[in-house]
């Protein structure tokens, strides 16, 4: 996983805030500071239930109570893309290869590219991917409501993934 520089800084940031350290220990009063080793979680296929096209999900941060803050680099394959979906707290999205596409229901079609920060509120309908003709790759930051951070809708059609 090659990840731009510049992107370190805010991956701790997110990390740091998000309570990725293990909690205290019996007798101490110091939580321990912990790392975990990048590829120690598996690569995924992104499911065809929640994308279209060639999607890889690798995880990066699972939630670590009493954090509720979950995350990992998502990268789609061109013309790869989420189907619509919404976060119960939203969602932080970190743009870090290519270029991609974001939709908010109802309205464009939005290009980003790498370095832009996009923040989709709680409960707002969207989809995220790549161009047609370029891959895209983001970190992806939710955090959970009782154990659950999307809820999966349908998929984009090609009508909507081209802003027609």
């Amino acid at each position: 996983m090659r990840i731009p520089a510049g992107t370190a800084s805010l991956i701790l940031a997110a990390a740091v805030a998000s309570g990725t350290g293990q909690p205290c220990t019996a007798g101490s009063s110091d939580p321990a500071v912990t790392v975990q080793r990048s590829g120690e979680q598996p690569s995924r296929k992104g499911p065809p239930e929640n994308f279209s096209g060639a999607v890889r999900v690798d995880p990066m941060l699972k939630e670590t109570p009493p954090s509720r803050m979950s995350g990992g680099l998502v990268t789609f394959e061109p013309g790869a893309r989420t189907a619509w979906h919404t976060h119960p707290l939203g969602q932080t999205l970190i743009v870090t290869a290519g270029v991609g596409r974001v939709q908010q229901w109802g309205g464009p079609v939005q290009e980003i590219r790498p370095g832009d920060v996009v923040r989709i509120p709680p409960g707002v309908k969207h989809w995220h991917g790549a161009l047609p003709t370029a891959g895209m790759s983001h970190i992806a930051l939710s955090e959970a409501v009782d154990g659950k951070v999307v809820d999966w809708l349908e998929h984009v059609t090609d009508a909507q993934y081209d802003g027609r």
